[in-house]
């Protein structure tokens, strides 16, 4: 099975969005969960439409047989942050260990730099060792940990801050 990297496009918004309710489910690992992101999937196809053309903004997408397993997401911060882009990274579980997020990790980084982007940030729970590793791998360093950042089913959980300065 060949896995591919692309650019989301707005054809991709109902896809991604049953996507993200798939992995949302899947982890605790996430801002949300197995309800996904409150977005229609015209909101959804507006904002990949918007994507299209912007250097602040990009959406990778993971694909497998031409379905989508994981995406990467990359937004640029606003005003006296805008040097700073946030990164987000998810993979269906089924994929884990199998160099998909790492995948979508560098080619994010690439379009950051090839952006002007001078820095990118993430937050990751603080006991996700996995991902922690992975980040750490390609050049992130933790800034600190936020005590019981994440609340779920009742249990508090901390986040990690991380950052990786790009060229």
């Amino acid at each position: 099975m060949e896995i591919t990297i692309e650019h989301a496009s707005p054809t991709d918004a109902a896809e991604l969005l049953d996507h993200l309710k798939l992995v949302g489910g899947e982890t605790d690992n996430l801002t949300f969960g197995a309800e996904g992101l409150p977005f229609s999937v015209e909101a959804e196809t507006e904002y990949l439409a918007h994507m299209e053309s912007s250097a602040n903004n990009f959406m990778l997408l993971a694909k497998a047989d031409g379905h989508i397993i994981g995406n990467a997401s990359l937004s640029r911060l606003p005003r006296r942050m805008s040097h700073r882009g946030e990164l987000a990274v998810a993979v269906a579980r089924e994929y884990w260990g199998q160099g998909v997020g790492t995948r979508l990790m560098k080619e994010i980084i690439v379009l950051a730099e090839e952006n002007a982007f001078e820095a990118v940030d993430l937050q990751v729970r603080s006991d996700n060792v996995r991902a922690v590793r992975l980040y750490e791998k390609l050049g992130f360093i933790r800034l600190f940990d936020y005590p019981d950042y994440f609340k779920i089913n009742g249990v508090k959980h901390d986040v990690s801050f991380m950052t990786k300065k790009l060229k």
